[in-house]
């Protein structure tokens, strides 16, 4: 079991910056978060959770299409953290934002790949 928290979540306007983290702690079987991939997900209400962005161990990311050029994932491997910047954001960007984890060293959006997930921290953008 990977301990997972989100913080940095609340409202802005369009147009505006957030920045989401993420503290992932050490596996119950000894083996640290650093040696997976990570990944933001977010889920609006009525419709279905999608990835946003993700990125192995030596910091190769991938992005959604709705998101590249606008949010940059990064992780801090010393502190065990995992970094949303995002600019640019648009009222379709509000959701609530899920830091997870995966046991694989390749960088995915498929939320069913996961095995640890955060509780959510909601972001909302008004236009």
């Amino acid at each position: 079991q990977v301990e997972v928290q989100e913080s940095g979540g609340g409202s802005v306007q369009a147009g505006g910056s957030l920045r989401l983290s993420c503290e992932a702690g050490k596996s119950t079987d000894g083996t640290t978060y650093n040696s997976y991939s990570l990944a933001w997900f977010r889920q609006a209400p009525g419709k279905e959770r999608e990835g946003v962005a993700s990125i192995e161990r030596e910091s190769k990311p991938i992005y959604a299409d709705s998101v590249k050029g606008r949010f940059t994932i990064s992780r801090d491997n010393a502190k065990s953290r995992l970094y949303l910047q995002m600019d640019s954001l648009e009222p379709e960007d509000t959701a609530v934002y899920y830091c997870a984890v995966v046991k694989s060293p390749v960088a995915i959006l498929e939320a069913g790949w996961f095995s640890y997930w955060g509780q959510g921290t909601q972001v909302t953008v008004s236009s």
